[in-house]
């Protein structure tokens, strides 16, 4: 055979390879698509009919756009006849959880909505248990830590001992205050308490308002504390001890819904606006009913850089 023959050969061996290659490649990503389809299909399919929307408030609290649609999706469903919110979560942004508290006053102005706490429902999370119309907690669910912080490191004593020094024109002293790299003011820290003391004060107002308390009764929870939820149900941050049975169980005898509705679950759709590897694999854990996994994937392809104030609990060194 000559060597021109044979290079011949070769190449279209070379060529054969990469035509299956790609064959297999258009195929999973026809199969990615088809799945991701058919799960979208089958979850507007479990949406038909009257039902108990059952949305979830887990993780770190932000009021991004999914999460509030999904509190739209619910609260303009002509099939959902109320609905049960469960909360699993430390808190997040202030400007987060007051969103997700708004879209829960409009749901809660249209059918009931009743809150029902796992592990905790604390700072900004307690902020959206506020939204809804009764409480539910177990014993030994984390409530509370009705309080507002700002975090910021100082790093200027290191870049002392570097011999580093940032240099800023700016327009007022005030302005990016305080910034990390150099001692913060007594003016600038004078305006982070400002800033702080407002939104503490905003917070206070909702706890009062929304659990109908005292002055002397908002005294006692209002210092950053936690509570079970065996505290907190004298102390009103809860309104009964129980989780989505007697939640249910409330929606029935005192909100008139009908015994025996189904629960139903509100999930975000997969996006594909901003197709990448992360979501195709979430589409196709959602399509295999990989819920847990889905969750997780889509928390690790959004997951942003927070900034601004935050009620958020969690343990501290010092104690």
């Amino acid at each position: 055979m000559s060597s021109s023959a044979a290079d011949y050969l070769v190449d279209r061996r070379r060529l054969g390879r990469q035509l299956r290659f790609w064959r297999i490649v258009a195929f999973v990503a026809v199969a990615l698509f088809v799945l991701a389809l058919a799960a979208r299909w089958a979850g507007g399919l479990r949406l038909a009919g009257p039902h108990i929307a059952r949305l979830t408030v887990s993780g770190f609290v932000s009021g991004n756009e999914e999460s509030l649609k999904l509190i739209r999706d619910a609260r303009d469903s002509s099939s959902a006849v109320a609905a049960l919110i469960q909360i699993d979560s430390p808190g997040g942004t202030t400007e987060g959880s007051e969103e997700i508290y708004d879209e829960l006053r409009l749901l809660a102005a249209k059918k009931p909505v009743a809150a029902v706490v796992g592990t905790m429902a604390a700072s900004g999370a307690y902020i959206a248990a506020l939204g809804t119309d009764r409480v539910f907690a177990r014993g030994n669910s984390i409530v509370g830590s009705i309080g507002v912080l700002v975090e910021y490191p100082n790093v200027s004593g290191l870049m002392d001992k570097l011999g580093v020094k940032l240099e800023s024109i700016k327009s007022s002293p005030l302005k990016a205050a305080p910034n990390g790299f150099e001692p913060t003011s007594d003016e600038a820290k004078a305006a982070m308490a400002a800033l702080i003391a407002d939104s503490f004060a905003w917070f206070k107002d909702l706890v009062k308002e929304r659990r109908a308390m005292s002055d002397d009764e908002l005294a006692k929870v209002d210092d950053g504390r936690v509570f079970t939820g065996r505290q907190g149900l004298p102390l009103k941050l809860i309104d009964a001890i129980g989780g989505e049975r007697e939640a249910i169980a409330w929606l029935e005898a005192d909100k008139g819904v009908a015994k025996g509705l189904p629960v139903r679950d509100y999930k975000p759709d997969a996006r594909w606006g901003s197709l990448n590897l992360t979501s195709l694999a979430a589409a196709t854990a959602d399509g295999l009913g990989l819920s847990a996994l889905a969750s997780s994937l889509r928390h690790s392809n959004s997951e942003t850089p927070v900034d601004g104030l935050v009620s958020v609990w969690q343990l501290s060194d010092e104690n």
